[in-house]
């Protein structure tokens, strides 16, 4: 992978990973990303994770081709991206890292050392020289740990983004789907509670010239798939709404509710909706279906009564909305009960903090549909459009 004369990738792929952070399905792997600048000085851009530290050591040590690097810029300690810190420190023990204050509190209580005679402490607007390129730092907190920087190089007009701007996927896998559906997954799991963070940081970014993006997950960004990687970003991190449709997610014990989806589905795409996405909440990847809430503006949830509250499954699916500050929506309600129907108040109550959501109409079935209810849903079907 080229990204300049002196910027060279070590990164490596992982195709171990079944859960990443232990919750997300990665079906084509993880890349753990990785950078070493060579100038005068050499600064190497983060580390990866601690079942690659053999292959990415292997792969510095080739970039090095004989050289020894002076700085390790930490920009974010998740340990996919900090667990070889003691290695690099010990294989070249005058080597100076290079990480916010916040990022040094961290590596003590997770490394033991915070290496207190070798480190450079940095923070907003602060430079490094390396010879004929300079290195600003730019603060990046809650995108998506409190200690994270962003780091820009002048010379190349290369952003290294940290986390910001990444996705799901090794690299040496081809993307059926190309950059933004795996990203935007990767965005609405791990960064999208940080919207207001996320935007702090685009216009940052905004005031200088940046031609290329190196995250630490996914591949390097440049020309038009950056731009609009950072118009995706915009509307993301502003909970705006990204493609017009109809998300439905539901739960159903007997069948009776998801009936009653496929109908509503029917009825919204005869009626012209340009796109319906439905869900079950219960078998279908969760991380999907939350993005999909973000990616449109209306959503209707779709649920049982059970034990007299809500069906587990879509309280917990609520709640994975909730707490990434979903916003900015309509929310429409099928409720099923066979003696006190009571899903629908409490899918209510659970989105009783979301800013801007608009609640429309309950359809509530006992048991099983009726010709009423097929009317009602015709009716939510007119009022979704």
């Amino acid at each position: 992978m080229f990204i300049s004369n002196d910027i060279r990738y070590i990164g490596v792929n992982d195709h171990q990973v079944t859960l990443f952070e232990g919750q997300y399905d990665v079906p084509l792997g993880m890349a753990y990303n990785s950078y070493v600048i060579l100038d005068e000085k050499v600064a190497v851009m983060d580390t990866v994770d601690a079942h690659f530290g053999g292959e990415w050591m292997d792969n510095l040590t080739a970039a090095l081709a004989g050289r020894t690097p002076d700085y390790l810029v930490v920009q974010h300690m998740e340990p996919d991206h900090s667990a070889n810190i003691v290695r690099f420190m010990d294989a070249w023990p005058a080597a100076t890292v290079v990480a916010s204050q916040a990022a040094f509190r961290m590596m003590k209580q997770f490394y033991g050392s915070d290496y207190a005679d070798r480190r450079l402490a940095v923070g907003e607007g602060d430079t490094l020289a390396l010879g004929h390129h300079t290195l600003t730092f730019l603060t990046a907190p809650m995108v998506h740990w409190p200690e994270v920087i962003v780091t820009y190089d002048s010379t190349d007009k290369v952003l290294f983004s940290a986390d910001g701007l990444g996705k799901f996927g090794a690299l040496d896998v081809e993307d059926p789907e190309g950059w933004a559906c795996e990203a935007r997954r990767y965005y609405f799991g791990i960064v999208g509670k940080f919207g207001a963070q996320v935007q702090a940081l685009l216009k940052k970014a905004s005031a200088v010239d940046i031609q290329t993006v190196c995250p630490l997950h996914g591949p390097v960004l440049t020309g038009a798939e950056l731009a609009e990687a950072l118009r995706l970003y915009g509307i993301w991190s502003g909970y705006g709404v990204e493609s017009e449709g109809v998300m439905i997610a539901y739960a159903s014990v007997y069948g009776n509710t998801e009936r009653a989806v496929e109908l509503l589905a029917r009825k919204l795409k005869e009626k012209g909706c340009p796109k319906v996405a439905v869900t079950c909440v219960q078998r279908d990847d969760w991380a999907e279906a939350v993005e999909d809430a973000f990616r449109y503006g209306k959503l209707v949830l779709a649920a049982p009564t059970y034990n007299g509250f809500l069906f587990p499954a879509m309280r917990e699916f609520i709640q994975h909305l909730t707490e990434r500050n979903y916003q900015n929506r309509q929310v429409a309600f099928i409720e099923n009960g066979s003696r006190a129907p009571a899903a629908a108040k409490e899918m209510k109550k659970l989105l009783e903090g979301c800013k801007n959501v608009t609640l429309g109409s309950t359809v509530t079935i006992r048991s099983a549909m009726t010709e009423e209810n097929k009317a009602q849903l015709d009716a939510l079907a007119d009022e979704l459009l």
